[in-house]
């Protein structure tokens, strides 16, 4: 018996929620572009769709996505993973330790390494000793930064120009743009014409400024896709989330696929971790993950556990975590008026699903955010350095009631418990 016999379509039941198609998704993509131009006519904030602005938040959306990846690898197979911050940290300081010492792309290779070593544990304790796989990525994330602060101790203290808490700097990978068409898009975005330049400048951002390592990042959305959904192997590696007895039944190795797929894990959020270390900033740091790990399961979840929706996911919390280095305060306020009119028509929508209640409230929070967009001309810093962490917790609540995760994600399993 075939495998494929695992992936047989079920009858649709009644009241099931359609997934959103690509015409569908893409007409949303584009009436949000519109009304971001509009919202910067209207706020004369240019800087929230110019193209450095889009090139920060892409370099900020690579460690969350590869996060994201990380998280989607592993839950598909069944396994929580919220040891992906400890995943991460590992790969920071790897890439680090051995960056500086032996060139950048040897320190993204160590990296991604940590970053295994630290998959190699969750799967031990959760796949063979069964322990809570939220109890063990707890324990993960502290182990990884107890772990690598004592280590900096001993590594980077005595090193020419570092210390216990940072590590020297480290030889950067280099930077390319698009010879020709970044030029032309960043003048068209200089020229602040109504859709066009936001266009531009959003292009003008994934063409402009690029490392190469973003440009090995993003080909590692599609690969993921492609393997997990047009191979046998990641027909394989999916069934041991959605039912591994059955998977058990029909040859398959659940246990070893669970431990490739945590281990990938790890190397993905391991590679995010260097990133940061090498691209981002090109020194290790204490704390330089900052809850990027937590938030690259969120995007996974905004996903719905589909690569596709993850990137789009890191992209808007790569935004918003922009805004910290660049016009925060004023962008941040133009952003209040975007999401004050993109309320007023989730509040529509509600209402045409006959939603009243939720449509009221949400219309009111609509309401609020106009006033305080009309009494303020600035945001406070505070409310800018929040604004990642309010946006996780926002997306998180909206898209709830549409999420699907694998049927057996996060529960133990037995190898033979189906006989």
């Amino acid at each position: 018996m075939s495998t494929a016999t695992i992936a047989k379509p079920q009858a649709k039941q009644p009241g099931k929620r359609r997934r959103m198609s690509l015409p569908v998704l893409l007409l949303i993509i584009a009436g949000v572009l519109v009304l971001t131009s509009i919202v910067r006519l209207i706020s004369g904030a240019d800087g929230i769709t110019s193209t450095g602005q889009m090139s920060t938040a892409l370099r900020l959306a690579v460690p969350i996505g590869l996060a994201g990846l990380g998280g989607l690898w592993a839950e598909r197979a069944g396994v929580v993973n919220i040891g992906l911050e400890g995943m991460m940290v590992l790969g920071t300081w790897f890439g680090a330790w051995a960056g500086y010492q032996w060139g950048p792309w040897t320190g993204v290779a160590f990296g991604i390494i940590g970053g295994a070593l630290g998959g190699i544990l969750h799967a031990i304790a959760t796949v063979t000793f069964k322990v809570n796989h939220i109890v063990s990525g707890v324990a993960l994330n502290i182990l990884a930064l107890g772990t690598t602060r004592y280590l900096s101790k001993f590594t980077f203290e005595d090193a020419p120009q570092g210390s216990s808490k940072q590590s020297p700097p480290i030889e950067s990978l280099g930077t390319f743009d698009i010879p020709g068409l970044s030029s032309w898009l960043e003048t068209l975005n200089g020229k602040h014409w109504f859709l066009v330049s936001d266009i531009a400048g959003l292009v003008g951002g994934l063409v402009t400024n690029l490392s190469p390592l973003t440009v090995v990042a993003v080909a590692l959305v599609p690969a993921t896709w492609w393997v997990l959904w047009r191979t046998s192997f990641g027909l394989r590696l999916r069934s041991c989330g959605e039912n591994p007895v059955a998977a058990e039944s029909l040859g398959v190795n659940v246990y070893k696929y669970k431990y490739i797929a945590v281990i990938v894990s790890g190397g993905f959020a391991g590679l995010g971790g260097a990133f940061l270390s090498i691209v981002a900033s090109n020194v290790y740091l204490d704390g330089q993950t900052a809850g990027r790990g937590y938030i690259g399961l969120a995007a996974m979840i905004f996903g719905n556990w589909m690569p596709g929706g993850l990137a789009l996911g890191a992209g808007l919390f790569g935004y918003t975590d922009s805004l910290n280095l660049r016009g925060g305060t004023t962008n941040v306020h133009a952003l209040i008026l975007l999401l004050a009119i993109l309320l007023v028509f989730g509040a529509a929508y509600l209402a045409w699903q006959k939603k009243y209640v939720s449509a009221v409230v949400t219309l009111a929070i609509s309401a609020l955010m106009f006033l305080w967009y009309t009494s303020v001309d600035e945001v406070p810093r505070q409310v800018v350095s929040a604004a990642p962490y309010l946006v996780t917790l926002l997306v998180l609540s909206l898209s709830a009631q549409r999420l699907r995760m694998p049927k057996a994600d996060g529960l133990p399993y037995y190898k033979g418990q189906g006989k």
